[in-house]
């Protein structure tokens, strides 16, 4: 949380050029952020963050210096985790046999929304999408009833499809 003139200004600082550069050319603030993992034996799915810790952050694009985690990035992470570990039991249910398998997500982000360059732009992910590549002996037909399944029962590609009612609130201490 920014709370003092010093980090205000830091980040201001760090900010300000990005939002110009963004302001000049609006195709310099839109990135393909993704997170990738590796379906595990049972049902588990390994991410690959390359960080012992999650701490996030801000991403390079809004000011962030990169040693953290930008929270898009844990979000596709978490829709990673869970239609894996989804495929994973619905292929169980089914009894089909997955040996090995890679689930990849990607999401489209434009940086003018978040940093308010551009009121049009939108804040958040305007297309995201899931991939899954698996070694397995099923048939087409089987695959098509994974995939189904697999999209039906994820909670997060649910929750991103027909978001939830939420609410924001900020309370002192």
């Amino acid at each position: 949380m920014v709370t003092t003139a010093t980090n205000k200004e830091a980040l201001t600082a760090a900010q300000g050029p990005l939002k110009e550069r963004y302001r000049a050319d609006a195709g310099s603030a839109v990135i393909t952020l993704n997170a990738s993992g590796r379906l595990g034996e049972g049902v588990s799915c390994s991410l690959d963050t390359g960080r012992a810790m999650a701490q996030a952050g801000l991403h390079p694009m809004a000011g962030g210096d990169g040693t953290q985690l930008c929270s898009g990035d844990m979000l596709l992470e978490a829709l990673v985790a869970c239609a894996g570990v989804t495929l994973k039991a619905v292929a169980t249910s089914l009894g089909l046999d997955v040996r090995e398998g890679t689930v990849r997500a990607e999401g489209d982000l434009d940086f003018r929304g978040t940093l308010g360059v551009d009121k049009q732009a939108a804040v958040g992910f305007t297309a995201i999408r899931l991939a899954f590549e698996v070694e397995t002996d099923a048939s087409a037909e089987q695959l098509a009833t994974l995939e189904k399944l697999t999209e039906r029962y994820c909670v997060v590609w649910q929750s991103l499809q027909h978001p939830p009612e939420g609410t924001v609130t900020i309370t002192a201490a």
